[in-house]
């Protein structure tokens, strides 16, 4: 391998960085009309639900009119001394009953309707989510935690379902039912109308003074809800660490701190917001005595004992009125959270994506050539951390990358799999440029073992073949033989077929066999091994190498490591120290020049 001159600043690993949290919404009325546009595709599904809300809330609201007459029916024959007319009574009667069921029918069908538009959209939206996460870029992960990323797609879509299921109709009952209630009012009595209409404006003011104060915390719920989980998602999952360090206190008093903030922000939010029923219903309890006291003047003033049907009838819909405008008054609380939850839901599906590659030109053969050619990087534009990086790197030869934690090794190679993208220069494989051939296409050419062992939920012939497809049990089998963990398969309840999760007692070193025979029935044309063999013992290490050996023969493979002894049968060793590349060789080569890889190598022994 050929090596040029350049040079590399010290490098940060990308999972160095904190995760966020999400922000605070910033326009809800543009999430409101984003999630309205969103619905249009269940438009005349919406539009028959909602017409089934209407016509249920105008039987509702006709229904006091039946009573009216009813009870003029019984007052009038009370005032007049007569028989009471049963006949007329049953009459009303049954129209009542007829409209009540038809009421109740019809908000059924609306409500099933609803739910059904409800499914589909918060399974819509997952989908989306789901398919969103496979076109991010690795950067997105490491600037957001995955409590704040789950949160969205598990409490903000759940907002998001649950107030299009019960809001959306509520919202149309209410106001049909607050209009149709001022007409009938206006209908009854044209002067107590306007006097309940007069007392309104100190409603509706008292509710939007309500709904300014607690919009906002009802955004930070959202956000320090996404915090929370973050928190929670990371101590679990590391509860080993935890519990290792004592740092059960420390993570406590961190939990408490943020559980503090979540508490303070969800009570100030629901008591605002709890304010508004208590204010509604003390304004309309007011207004039933302006009523009353009007209503008997007028009955007195005129003589009419048969208007206290009127007067009844009048406060029924006024009641349902002062009930409808408390209603909506409590739904703008909800809609304060779907706006807030669909803001965060929209902020994920618009984040930037990888660019969308049409590329279809692909190696017919792989040989195995790789160029590095004036390579630029940094994970932020503006910090660039290597300058000018050119290295050739001919075809079946074995590349190792050692050099001291933080040093930059894995950077290299996440240019190589194209997990970023890099700033200026290029990278050849074959002469060709990774920029011209689609990212599967290039990732593909590699065989991948990470230092992280990750497995899925699954039984372990799956694990081992994931990614792969076509492989025979005895491809499967041959691979873990190679890996040396055959033997303890086999030894397993179900053995090939036994499932992975969080109750297998599977140890560190046993997942890392896995993966390593994972790679091996990929059989691709190139290698990369990340610290593949750090979580085995000395002994299994060795003959993993002895089985590494094998699978690489003829393959181009770079290999990081921090055990300088797994790789003295390297073709090229290149030293990194703070970012640069000191020195590059073989193994003999660079102990013969007693520098920065000779003093590494000797340190391991120095005890000794």
């Amino acid at each position: 391998m050929e090596q040029k001159n350049r040079k590399v600043a010290p490098m940060r690993g990308p999972m160095g960085r904190g995760g966020v949290t999400g922000e605070k919404a910033k326009n809800f009325k543009k999430s409101i009309v984003r999630l309205a546009k969103s619905l249009s595709g269940f438009k005349w599904l919406i539009i028959m639900s909602l017409a089934f809300a209407i016509a249920s809330t105008t039987l509702n609201i006709v229904s006091p009119t039946i009573i009216k007459k009813l009870a003029e029916v019984i007052v009038k024959a009370g005032f007049e001394n007569v028989a009471i007319d049963m006949a007329k009574v049953a009459y009303f009667g049954i129209i009542l009953i007829c409209m009540y069921v038809g009421s109740s029918i019809l908000n059924f069908l609306q409500s099933f309707i609803m739910a059904k538009v409800t499914a589909v959209i918060t399974k819509k939206y997952r989908e989306g989510i789901s398919k969103k996460i496979n076109r991010l870029p690795l950067k997105y992960f490491d600037d957001n935690s995955i409590g704040d990323t789950l949160s969205r797609v598990t409490n903000d879509v759940d907002t998001l379902g649950n107030s299009l299921s019960n809001s959306l109709s509520s919202v149309i009952s209410s106001v049909t039912m607050i209009i149709g209630s001022v007409i009938m009012m206006f209908v009854n009595s044209w002067l107590m109308t306007l006097v309940v209409i007069a007392i309104m404006p100190i409603s509706i003011g008292l509710v939007l003074i309500i709904v300014k104060l607690s919009q906002k915390y009802f955004v930070r719920q959202q956000s320090e809800l996404g915090e929370i989980n973050g928190q929670i998602e990371e101590v679990y999952s590391a509860h080993n660490v935890v519990k290792v360090f004592s740092g059960e206190k420390k993570e406590q008093v961190k939990f408490d701190k943020t559980n503090s903030m979540l508490f303070k922000s969800a009570y100030r939010a629901n008591v605002l917001s709890g304010l508004m029923h208590p204010i509604m219903n003390f304004i309309g309890n007011a207004s039933y005595i302006v009523i009353c006291i009007l209503g008997g003047y007028i009955a007195i003033k005129n003589n009419d004992p048969i208007y206290a049907a009127t007067i009844v009838t009048f406060i029924t819909y006024m009641r349902t009125f002062n009930n409808q405008v408390s209603n909506v008054a409590n739904i703008s609380s909800t809609l304060q959270q779907t706006a807030a939850a669909s803001e965060r839901l929209f902020e994920f599906l618009d984040a930037e994506e990888q660019e969308e590659e049409h590329k279809e030109r692909k190696l017919q053969k792989v040989v195995g050539n790789v160029e590095f050619k004036n390579v630029c990087f940094g994970y932020d534009p503006d910090k660039v951390i290597i300058h000018d990086f050119s290295a050739k790197v001919k075809a079946g030869q074995k590349v190792a990358i050692v050099g001291p934690t933080g040093a930059g090794k894995t950077t290299l190679v996440n240019l190589l799999m194209r997990f970023y993208e890099l700033n200026s220069g290029d990278i050849l494989i074959d002469g060709v440029s990774i920029k011209d051939m689609p990212r599967e296409e290039v990732r593909g050419y590699f065989g991948m073992v990470l230092q992280d062992a990750w497995l899925f939920e699954g039984t372990i012939r799956e694990n081992v073949s994931y990614g792969t497809y076509g492989l025979t049990n005895e491809e499967i089998e041959k691979a873990c033989s190679f890996a040396h963990i055959d033997h303890f398969i086999r030894s397993l309840p179900n053995g090939y077929d036994m499932v992975i999760d969080e109750k297998a007692n599977i140890s560190q070193g046993q997942r890392q066999l896995l993966t390593i025979a994972r790679a091996m029935v990929n059989n691709a044309p190139m290698l990369i091994l990340d610290e593949a063999t750090s979580s085995v013992d000395t002994r299994t290490e060795e003959l993993i190498q002895k089985a590494m050996d094998k699978v690489s023969a003829g393959r181009t493979s770079f290999v990081i490591a921090h055990r300088l002894s797994t790789i003295k049968n390297a073709d090229i060793i290149l030293v990194l120290k703070n970012g640069d590349i000191v020195e590059s060789g073989n193994h003999e080569q660079l102990l013969e020049k007693g520098g920065f890889y000779a003093d590494l190598y000797n340190s391991q022994f120095q005890d000794a």
